[in-house]
Parts: C-alpha cells; sequence; structure tokens
C-alpha cells in the first residue's frame, strides 16, 4: 500500500487565526503554570513562617540547679550551684547582703571540685571538692573554699574549716546577666580563671593549675 501525504495549504486568515489561537494557549498555560509556581512557594514560606518556635523567655521563679564541667589540662573541675534569677530586685546589698558570707548560689552551698592540685593566691589547695562561698563587698570580694561542701546555704559554715581566703576586684559591666551563671577557662601555659557573674557583677578568680 502506497501512502500518500499531501499538505494542505490554509487560507491566509484561517493561517492567521490558528497562529494566534496557539500563541493565546501557550500564553495561557503558561500564566497557570507561575500561578500555580507561585502559590507552591506562598504556601511553603508560610509553612516555614508558622513552624518557627520564638524562643521563650525565663519566667521561672526559683532557682535552677546547675553544673560546668571543664577540662583544664589534664584536670577535671566541675562546679555545681543553683542559679537564682534577678526578677526585678536589688542584688547588691539587698537581696546580697554586703560584707556577709554569701553562698554564691541558693539553697545549697556552691561546690567546686578538682581531680589535681590547684594554686591560689601562691597556696597549692589538694585535690578534693570545697564549698565555694564568698563575701561580697563594693569594693572587694573575699573567695572561700571550705571543707565542709555539703551543707544547706551558709547555715553551718565555719571560718575554721576555711582552706584558703584571698581577696580580689570586683567589675562592673553593662550587659545585664538574668540569672547567676559560673564559668570555668583555661588562659596562657598552666593560668586558668573562675568567673561568677550575676546582674551586672563580674568576679575572676585567677588560679594555676599544678600538674
Amino acid at each position: 500500500m502506497q501512502v500518500i501525504e499531501r499538505s494542505i495549504k490554509l487560507p491566509n486568515k484561517l493561517y492567521f487565526w490558528a497562529m494566534k489561537t496557539q500563541q493565546t494557549t501557550f500564553r495561557l498555560a503558561l500564566f497557570v503554570s507561575l500561578a500555580i509556581l507561585s502559590l507552591n512557594n506562598f504556601a511553603l514560606a508560610q509553612h516555614e513562617h508558622t513552624t518557627t518556635t520564638p524562643v521563650a523567655a525565663d519566667t521561672l521563679k526559683k532557682s535552677i540547679p546547675k553544673e560546668v564541667h571543664a577540662q583544664l589540662g589534664t584536670a577535671h573541675h566541675m562546679i555545681h550551684y543553683y542559679s537564682p534569677a534577678v526578677r526585678g530586685r536589688a542584688i547588691w546589698g539587698g537581696l546580697v547582703p554586703f560584707d556577709e558570707v554569701w553562698v554564691t548560689g541558693a539553697h545549697r552551698a556552691t561546690t567546686w571540685e578538682f581531680d589535681k592540685p590547684v594554686e591560689l593566691n601562691g597556696k597549692q589547695i589538694p585535690a578534693s571538692k570545697y564549698a565555694f562561698f564568698t563575701i561580697p563587698g563594693k569594693k572587694k570580694w573575699i573567695i572561700i573554699l571550705n571543707k565542709k561542701w555539703d551543707q544547706h546555704l551558709a547555715d553551718e559554715y565555719s571560718a575554721a574549716e576555711d582552706v584558703i581566703r584571698l581577696e580580689v576586684k570586683p567589675a562592673l559591666v553593662k550587659k545585664h546577666q538574668e540569672r547567676l551563671v559560673y564559668y570555668l577557662a583555661s588562659a596562657k601555659q598552666n593560668n586558668a580563671v573562675l568567673t561568677v557573674r550575676w546582674e551586672k557583677m563580674v568576679v575572676n578568680v585567677p588560679f594555676t593549675l599544678v600538674e
């Protein structure tokens, strides 16, 4: 069987009408595709926006138990404390009286434990667990390490059980720290520092690692 192909020549008016119809159909299809793509993008953007969880404000009134762990040189250091919040209160000379022994936290004595000796103010302190007390003052703070670490607040505090006392100068900063926080960090060579921050007060306690 012989297949015969014939080309049909359309009149000019009919030809231009067909071309115009084809262009219109193409534009309509393109418009619909773009509209669907825009709606999909809009829906995706809305989904991403609504699933973003904001950071919750710290509204807890109680003091939160916290721990700081640090590997300084070959020694492991750990500080356990309760972290109170400012909550609009006057802290220094108010909630925390000046010139009185303070647990430097809340509820129970703050503890500082290390498994290798340290040197504080030229005195070597054996590896152990100690209560960390302070006596805040307007111009100086007294830092105290005490043998009796397991006690409620400073109810059972006795100066006779102090391992060491040393004086440091506090610093005021502009940035507000809502909750009491401790830091442990190493510096040059075997030098390290324990930092206490609360409200706008910063207290640094330098010490040396004994290897």
